[in-house]
């Protein structure tokens, strides 16, 4: 087990975004976790690896109690997360934008190394040729991808991807589910947060769904599309659920 997550909650003034939730993750598996614009799932990120402290509750990574723990700690210890809205450093290089992410990994390379590794993450997710561009020169494809490659290019263990599916196209939404089995395939375990079904339920092992702060199912692909909560909550159209077995493997 990579993570452990036991009553975690967490609290703005009066509002409680997460409830006591409670899961675990098998080192390289990926858990899809699901659920409604507003349900706490970026809250449940954000306590994992330090931006919030959690109200409640704690967080075990890699057998180390590592609640309350900063950012910068938890990368070190090999945790590495993107963002639902791409952050690139516009005015580097790809490649040096990797690199940060090297540099700030728990390995404390040397820029020599750190470039070596960068270029090597960047070949990995195909954007090996645009190293030399500047960053915010990409597109959204090419940013989704260089968001993932400087969180890879720290080594991490557990990998959190907040949907990195959005806007964009059927053909990339494939290419992008592949790239993330091949990560897990590296033995890096995964987190995906993702509103794109169809793509959440064929690469997840299994899936946890979040409402309103509450945890309010667990299981495989299959149970959650069957789960009349999870199609209360949020799927919404029994059909839809009907059509998404259908598209499983």
């Amino acid at each position: 087990m990579i993570l452990d997550v036991k009553n975690l909650s967490k609290r703005f003034g009066g509002l409680e975004a997460l409830s006591d939730v409670t899961f675990e993750l098998q080192e390289s598996e990926i858990l899809g976790l699901i659920g409604p614009n507003g349900a706490g799932k970026t809250t449940m990120f954000n306590c994992i690896n330090g931006v919030y402290g959690p109200t409640g509750g704690t967080v075990t990574f890699n057998g180390e109690n590592t609640t309350n723990l900063k950012t910068y700690f938890m990368a070190r210890k090999g945790l590495a997360r993107t963002h639902q809205i791409v952050k690139p450093l516009n005015e580097l290089s790809v490649l040096d934008n990797v690199m940060i992410g090297a540099c700030f990994g728990g390995e404390g390379v040397t820029l020599k190394k750190a470039a070596v590794i960068a270029q090597e993450v960047l070949d990995f997710l195909r954007i090996g040729d645009r190293s030399d561009q500047l960053a915010g020169s990409l597109n959204v494809g090419q940013k989704k991808r260089l968001e993932i490659a400087r969180a890879l290019a720290s080594r991490p263990k557990l990998l959190l991807l907040d949907e990195v599916l959005a806007g964009l196209n059927p053909s990339e939404i494939s290419e992008m589910v592949n790239t993330v089995k091949e990560i897990r395939d590296q033995g890096v375990s995964i987190i995906m947060i993702e509103h794109v079904m169809h793509a959440i339920m064929n690469v997840s092992d299994r899936i946890i769904v979040l409402d309103y702060g509450r945890l309010i199912a667990e299981g495989s692909p299959q149970e959650i599309a069957n789960n009349e909560s999870v199609i209360e909550a949020y799927l919404g159209d029994p059909k839809l659920a009907e059509k998404l077995m259908q598209t499983m493997d």
